[in-house]
């Protein structure tokens, strides 16, 4: 008579295989905090032990029908812990009477074979595997699960979401708080490409506007050359109305203007300049000595 497994094997797999098909199929809906995901719990771990209990009564009904030399040797045997049972049939060695009757009657050479089962353990992996493959490929294929292209689109909604709900409550950029950080520059780089390349050319070097890479300004309001672009930016330029009031026309906000002032100290004080020569507009206005951005 077969030897059942015990009930707990069963939870703790079913427990497992539920939690991984949510990760594949669900994992950003926060399953652990859903009651659905309490209920459908509670609900398999019932039926497993409706099920365990139909199996103690086939069990009792097969174990009548034994004799009783069957009977003593089936108890012995359950008698024995589960765990146990796997240790041994992964790592017990048969004596040489137990060898004797599962001794496979060929041979080659003096070469004999034994009729070993398959370690317990070694099985449960294999069905495992198996499982575990057919759920990873039918939420690959059917849901965004494990696709790097999705996972990136997923983390960079998630980051902008946050980053505009951090914008609502952080207290603006103005004038008088904007600071210069070198940590600004890659995105004030990007600004910079979409608010301000059509007139100051690529990297800065003037176009329709003034070569931003020299030591020539047409405007002068602050004495450091960040807090100058940052005034621009602010309130355009009371010479030529192309350069319009970017903020306060709400186009950018402060914080956009702080990242953009950034790269432009950044490309004018910390690089060479783009020389008319090297394809730079010819400067305009006076040549300023700017303070540094931290005073």
């Amino acid at each position: 008579m077969k030897k059942r497994t015990p009930i707990s094997i069963y939870i703790a797999t079913m427990i497992g295989l539920t939690i991984m098909a949510f990760e594949m199929f669900a994992g950003d809906s926060g399953y652990f905090s859903s009651p659905f995901f309490w209920a459908l719990m509670l609900i398999a771990v019932i039926l497993l032990l409706i099920m365990n209990s139909i199996g103690d009564l086939v069990e009792n009904e097969s174990f009548s029908r034994l004799s009783e030399e069957e009977k003593k040797e089936y108890l012995a045997e359950k008698n024995i812990p589960y765990y146990q049972k796997l240790w041994n049939s992964a790592f017990k060695k048969q004596s040489a009477t137990e060898e004797k009757d599962i001794l496979i009657d060929h041979g080659f050479d003096g070469i004999t074979e034994l009729d070993n089962s398959l370690p317990k353990w070694w099985i449960g992996l294999f069905w495992f595997g198996c499982i575990f493959c057919v759920v990873y490929m039918t939420a690959f294929a059917f849901t965004e699960y494990a696709h790097p292209e999705a996972e990136l689109n997923q983390e960079t909604t998630t980051m902008l979401a946050s980053i505009a709900e951090y914008e609502k409550t952080a207290p603006q950029i103005d004038l008088e708080t904007a600071k210069y950080s070198a940590d600004h520059i890659a995105e004030g780089q990007e600004l910079f490409k979409t608010n301000c390349v059509t007139c100051h050319g690529d990297g800065g070097k003037g176009g329709i506007g003034p070569n931003l890479t020299d030591t020539h300004w047409i405007n002068i309001k602050e004495k450091n050359l960040f807090k100058n672009v940052f005034w621009m930016l602010e309130n355009g330029s009371p010479n030529n109305p192309t350069m319009r009031p970017f903020i306060k026309e709400g186009t950018i906000t402060g914080r956009d203007a702080e990242k953009i002032a950034a790269y432009i100290y950044h490309i004018n004080q910390e690089t060479s300049p783009i020389t008319p020569a090297q394809g730079g507009a010819t400067p305009q206005g006076e040549d300023v000595k700017w303070e540094n951005a931290s005073n």
